[in-house]
């Protein structure tokens, strides 16, 4: 009798032992995951050159509102529509360089640009916005073929060209989405780069993205959404 209840009281402690074990991994895990959720920062850093050293401002301070904003601009869509930062006001866009003969990283960055697409699909504050580094080749017509083919929404993500020398200023000296520190370039030299911008509302960037990192297009999407609080 008494090795029976022997083996009886060793195999509850051993039933304890189990159930305590996996409550403990369950708070571990519930408590990891909540501190992930609130390690995001009250608000998005800025940036103003090609170094993207952050700047930690304040919304809507004095030192925010001269910080640097990209400039307007005039191109056309694959719609035939003219588009400027009037097309973005009070508006959160993400904006990339492609063009539409690119045999390489082109088809993947728009891909990945069609998550972020398909995320805020139904969001009007949302808008994307690809240019063609090759705007003589890349006609409306042919953007506009680009966007049936690969799923673009017209109206929510817009393919322009333009002027050349309008759209690589934008790229180099307004976006600085070359990574070259310190390498000059002219319009002669091809813009060619993998990298996505976020802008805020007020025309400022608030971060880049390597557009061929699926987990950097996971932490884009995440930061649309906080920029969206702010």
């Amino acid at each position: 009798m008494k090795l029976l209840l022997g083996i009886k009281y060793k195999g509850f402690i051993l039933i304890c032992s189990l159930a305590l074990i996996t409550s403990c991994k369950n708070q571990v895990k519930k408590e990891t995951v909540e501190v992930v959720e609130n390690s995001r920062v009250e608000h998005l850093p800025y940036y103003s050159d090609e170094s993207f050293t952050p700047h930690w401002l304040t919304p809507n301070s004095a030192e925010e509102k001269s910080f640097h904003k990209i400039p307007d601009f005039g191109m056309v869509n694959q719609l035939g529509d003219t588009v400027s930062q009037k097309t973005f006001d009070d508006k959160i866009y993400v904006a990339d360089f492609f063009f539409t003969s690119c045999p390489g990283i082109c088809l993947k960055m728009t891909g990945n640009m069609v998550k972020v697409q398909e995320a805020f699909k139904d969001d009007p504050e949302v808008l994307l916005l690809s240019h063609s580094v090759t705007p003589s080749i890349d006609s409306v017509q042919v953007l506009k073929n680009y966007a049936e083919k690969n799923g673009v929404m017209d109206n929510k993500w817009h393919l322009v060209t333009g002027d050349k020398t309008e759209i690589y200023n934008l790229g180099r000296n307004q976006y600085f989405v070359e990574n070259d520190l310190g390498v000059p370039k002219d319009i002669n030299d091809f813009l060619h780069t993998e990298n996505f911008l976020l802008v805020d509302k007020n025309k400022h960037i608030r971060g880049i993205y390597n557009g061929l990192n699926r987990a950097s297009i996971a932490q884009l999407i995440t930061d649309i959404n906080a920029l969206k609080l702010e």
